[in-house]
């Protein structure tokens, strides 16, 4: 994602070029400031979101649902295993 926009951000650097000082007429049809505004916003919202460490959280919560779930149904398990059936007499 950080390549993509760095790459994006580089295209809009090079609309704005182009639509001020009238290079050959590369990005016409785009609006530059469109390119330079996503491309700032997706860095910044990248950036925020390393130094938060998403995505190392989303991992570490992944990993504790998961022991949590085979716990559960370990103890399900046993639950299911350790109660014999009782068979009333009649």
């Amino acid at each position: 994602m950080l390549f993509w926009s760095l790459t994006l951000f580089a295209l809009g650097i090079l609309a704005l070029l182009d639509s001020q000082f009238n290079y050959g007429y590369l990005f016409r049809t785009a609006n530059s400031a469109v390119f330079m505004l996503v491309s700032l916003g997706i860095l910044v919202r990248t950036r925020l979101l390393e130094k938060m460490g998403y995505k190392e959280r989303l991992l570490l919560n992944n990993d504790e649902l998961r022991s949590r779930m085979l716990k559960l149904k370990d103890e399900k398990k046993g639950v299911e295993k350790g109660a014999p059936k009782q068979e009333a007499a009649v």
